[in-house]
């Protein structure tokens, strides 16, 4: 397991929750060598603005997009990508910085070729179980539009928008877009076109499967780049959104 450099703010919990990380992650179910995401608790909730003044911002630590997963190398105006994590008992809250020099949409229909636009992938486990997640609800894939809708593949194997899921908001600061979100997390029995499904309380303690990553592109008809948080030690290196044993860890700290 990838060893993180643990704050003061997490150390009343650091030493149970790295034991349960170290007991999920040594299942087959997930890939050796994950990360492990600490994300603090807000006390007050985050404005999804995408300004990043917010306190708790100050708390969580950045983590990086920077693992070459699709495409050829690239510089560093092209693109640059890290985040942060924190929650509270209604939501997961991500602050994404990045740097790129071109955005594009072009598809605007948002169920169509919606990973060859510029997108920000959110994938989650919320049970930190692993395994396959192609055509289930066993995680999330949430694909972020520049129009700030969530995008992802339902049990019937074709698109859905889940913006309902996420709220999304960005803005361009000079030459970097901060994008923050605030994302109700579902459980594995979330059924689509359902009318009573309810996000579950988030606690202290709390450990789940999350990945980030980026699609780029700077005008080709399809991404040049795609970018993730984890590494991929084997197979193919886009299959995030069917394998979720590739995800990081997230802990939930108070």
């Amino acid at each position: 397991m990838r060893r993180v450099p643990l704050g003061p703010i997490y150390a009343p919990v650091a030493a149970a929750c790295l034991l349960a990380v170290s007991a999920a992650c040594a299942s087959p179910a997930h890939v050796e060598d994950r990360s492990v995401y600490h994300a603090p608790q807000a006390e007050s909730a985050p404005v999804i603005d995408g300004v990043a003044d917010d306190a708790i911002w100050d708390s969580a630590e950045w983590r990086g997009i920077n693992e070459r997963w699709l495409g050829p190398e690239y510089a560093p105006e092209d693109f640059q990508g890290r985040f942060k994590v924190a929650w509270d008992d209604g939501k997961l809250y991500i602050l994404g910085e990045f740097v790129d020099d071109i955005l594009i949409d072009t598809h605007r229909d948002p169920l169509v070729q919606y990973w060859d636009d510029d997108c920000w992938e959110i994938f989650l486990d919320e049970d930190h179980s692993g395994g396959d997640h192609q055509f289930n609800h066993n995680a999330f894939a949430y694909h972020m539009s520049l129009d700030n809708r969530a995008i992802d593949i339902g049990v019937d194997e074709k698109p859905h928008d889940y913006s309902h899921h996420v709220e999304s908001r960005w803005q361009q600061h000079g030459n970097t877009i901060v994008w923050e979100l605030a994302i109700d997390v579902y459980s594995d029995d979330y059924v689509d076109g359902a009318d009573d499904n309810q996000p579950i309380r988030l606690t202290a303690g709390k450990i789940m499967g999350l990945m980030l990553a980026y699609c780029d592109n700077d005008g080709s008809e399809l991404r040049e780049n795609f970018i993730g948080s984890e590494s991929v030690p084997y197979g193919p290196k886009d299959r995030g959104w069917i394998d979720a044993g590739l995800f990081g860890s997230l802990v939930l700290v108070d």
